[in-house]
């Protein structure tokens, strides 16, 4: 299993990781028994690979599978912090747990450009803006970034959980400024029937009173007799959800009204 590359620098972090950590470093020297690393975010202090933890299965040949200066994402196996001495495995770590650790890295050093714009406003630096909001934001939300997402996503649901301080103002104004808000899309099946000789009518009009909730929000496809997909999309998971419900009612309850039946499900 080889290694792939990762974020070229990410933000600092104090102290030693912890047992199980994902971490990012930089391959310095390869010997035959193993690699010594760098860890990109803790101040470079070096940890070693040994050599049966580079892959699974024999390895004959560790620079078939690593090489010098290149950035790898590495789980911590063992920790002496007497000695200072830090173990890792590059073969307990599968694609999708790599990827999400050089994402994760991505979104924290984009937080902390973010949290330095913030100090900026503030006329402050970061280290002042951290410690005004810096912990309780990552313990609130789990991280900056995800702090920032809500902002830019959610303006008026964070600002409410965090009250009127001059930071608030200021965080809030950066994440709009910065931050797409994540669009996100939810959907499920409608089912109308209506046998009588104005069933078609009856139909058309049981989907424009769902259109007719949110027209910019609401799409409805026609999947075949007598099914729709109904398909909601935004950027507030809660606002789609009620959208999506009165979409559904309102088409449910005109078809009912007309003699017809309906139903929904979300898929």
């Amino acid at each position: 299993m080889s290694a792939k590359s990762a974020a070229p620098s990410v933000p600092q972090r104090t102290g030693l990781p912890e047992e199980g950590d994902l971490v990012i470093g930089t391959v310095t020297s390869i010997r035959n028994f193993g690699a010594f690393v760098t860890l990109d975010e803790y101040g470079g202090r070096e940890a070693f690979i040994h050599l049966s933890e580079v892959a699974t299965g024999w390895v004959k040949y560790i620079r078939d599978h690593i090489r010098e200066g290149q950035k790898i994402v590495a789980r911590v196996l063992r920790i002496d912090a007497a000695k200072g001495q830090i173990d890792l495995s590059l073969k307990r770590i599968n694609d999708h747990q790599r990827r999400e650790k050089i994402q994760s890295g991505k979104n924290e050093l984009k937080a902390s450009r973010l949290v330095a714009a913030v100090a900026a406003s503030l006329k402050t630096d970061a280290e002042g803006a951290y410690a005004t909001f810096g912990d309780g934001l990552v313990e609130k939300y789990g991280s900056l970034f995800a702090a920032f997402e809500v902002a830019s996503a959610e303006a008026a649901r964070f600002q409410k959980e965090n009250g009127k301080a001059a930071w608030v103002g200021a965080f809030l104004k950066v994440a709009e400024e910065n931050l797409v808000p994540p669009h996100i899309t939810i959907r499920g099946i409608l089912e109308l029937t209506d046998p009588s000789p104005d069933g078609v009518d009856h139909l058309r009009k049981a989907l424009a009173a769902a259109e007719a909730v949110d027209a910019e929000a609401v799409k409805i496809h026609y999947l075949g007799a007598p099914r729709y997909r109904l398909q909601v999309g935004g950027t507030q998971y809660k606002q789609a959800e009620e959208i999506l419900k009165r979409a559904t009612e309102s088409a449910i309850e005109s078809i009912k009204k007309a003699g017809g039946q309906g139903s929904f499900a979300r898929a």
